[in-house]
């Protein structure tokens, strides 16, 4: 999928964010197959909740996702809903990982998040707010358009 701004009526937005969630106690339960269907739910989160899952890569035991969303919904709110859902549908179509995670949850309660900038670093940003006004700023003028 190629990164979009997301438009609504009063602003424009590109917000991504790179979360790592470990599955509870680092069960080894991420199976290719849990994979399929880990993915096939995440499909379906976008339209209903503003929260694009652009890319989704597991290891035995933990998930690396990279996910658009609104400014409205904090990355709390969006790691939230995606550990939810994702665990109600993986527990349904695999009884064999509810065997192995005797205390009834999937995730962690704890997950990474970093955000992930498509055009730019900090240190570019940092000058390019810094420079303000000044004829410095015509350089960096072609590169970072908000509108």
């Amino acid at each position: 999928m190629e990164d979009k701004y997301i438009t609504k009526s009063h602003n424009k937005s590109l917000l991504l964010y790179h979360f790592v969630c470990p599955v509870k106690y680092r069960q080894k339960v991420l199976t290719k197959s849990v994979e399929k269907t880990l993915k096939k739910v995440c499909e379906g989160i976008g339209a209903r909740f503003e929260i694009y899952i652009i890319e989704v890569g597991s290891d035995e035991d933990h998930v690396h996702f990279l996910i658009q969303s609104v400014p409205s919904l904090s990355p709390t709110k969006i790691i939230r809903t995606v550990k939810s859902i994702t665990a109600k549908k993986i527990f349904k179509h695999h009884p064999e990982v509810k065997k192995k995670l005797w205390g009834g949850k999937f995730w962690t309660s704890g997950y990474y998040v970093n955000t992930v900038g498509q055009y730019s670093n900090l240190e570019t940003i940092q000058k390019y707010v810094q420079n303000q006004g000044k004829k410095y700023h015509q350089i960096y003028r072609g590169q970072l358009e908000l509108f």
